[in-house]
């Protein structure tokens, strides 16, 4: 039988014991009206991550989390992580410097762990998951000066991890590792003549196979092979750098927002479970 994906992803690998034996508890499907913080999984996670430090919910905005309430697609359900402009100041201690995103009930809850330099791209981040159960998402923002604040919501949705690719597989392996970016090329011209945040989404190619999907002309499970690690830069400069699990849907896609730096070109760089390095680069003025 093929390997599990709890023993190819080194963020699974460093999650206690008591952790990874919740299957059972995550199989609950639990109601939106009960307490995000009963969740057994939530507390396993927020123990491996984060000990015994205080999460405080993020009062007035200061971190939001966006989600539908029932998603159309369980493979692929849009998900925005962001601290919003003028709550939490860039340029002071509390501005954010990592955005986790956990999805309690999935077989590998830990989804993202972004960090932000303090140059680098603005807490506001999106991208596209996979949910396999009713369950609780969570936002949780580490702010430069240590503290914790985190937005909850809850998602109706099942069977996104165990649900079969789309498209060709031959293809999707043929186009392995190609990058695609975009941005609004008037938001492009704007941002670089009077130093306004630019947005951009970056996608790489990539099956992201979680290896819970069974090939329905074999009836054996699909190896798990995804992304782990990505990382982006302007010119030398860090914007940010991410270790992600196959939460993230087939072809892992963020889209950031961060102010450009002179006209230096953004390079990318992605790693898989199965230490494939993937990279590419685009100049500002081509983004379309």
């Amino acid at each position: 039988m093929n390997a599990r994906p709890d023993r190819l992803h080194p963020t699974r690998r460093a999650l206690p014991a008591t952790l990874l034996g919740l299957a059972a508890a995550a199989r609950a499907q639990l109601p939106a009206g009960d307490d995000p913080e009963a969740s057994p999984r939530w507390q396993a996670v927020r123990a491996a991550l984060f000990g015994n430090r205080p999460i405080d919910s993020a009062p007035g905005g200061q971190v939001v989390l966006t989600a539908p309430r029932r998603a159309d697609d369980p493979a692929f359900v849009p998900m925005a992580l962001r601290s919003t402009p003028g709550t939490l100041h860039p340029d002071t201690t509390q501005s954010v410097q990592r955005l986790t995103l956990v999805i309690d009930n999935n077989p590998s809850p830990v989804a993202a762990v972004i960090d932000l330099p303090p140059d680098g791209a603005l807490p506001d981040i999106e991208t596209r998951t996979r949910v396999d159960e009713y369950t609780f998402v969570r936002a949780i923002a580490e702010t430069r000066d240590g503290r914790l604040l985190m937005a909850t919501r809850f998602v109706k949705a099942s069977g996104g991890c165990s649900a079969p690719p789309g498209g060709d597989d031959a293809a999707v392996q043929a186009a392995m590792g190609r990058m695609l970016w975009r941005a609004d090329p008037a938001e492009v011209s704007a941002s670089l003549a009077s130093g306004t945040p630019l947005t951009v989404q970056w996608m790489v190619h990539h099956p992201n196979h979680s290896g819970l999907a069974m090939n329905q002309a074999t009836r054996q499970f699909t190896p798990a092979q995804f992304v782990r690690s990505m990382r982006l830069w302007q010119g030398e400069r860090l914007l940010l750098s991410a270790e992600v699990d196959f939460a993230l849907s087939e072809n892992p896609t963020l889209r950031f927002r961060f102010v450009p730096r002179g006209t230096g070109e953004l390079r990318a760089e992605a790693i898989d479970t199965f230490d494939r390095r993937f990279s590419g680069s685009i100049a500002l003025k081509d983004l379309r």
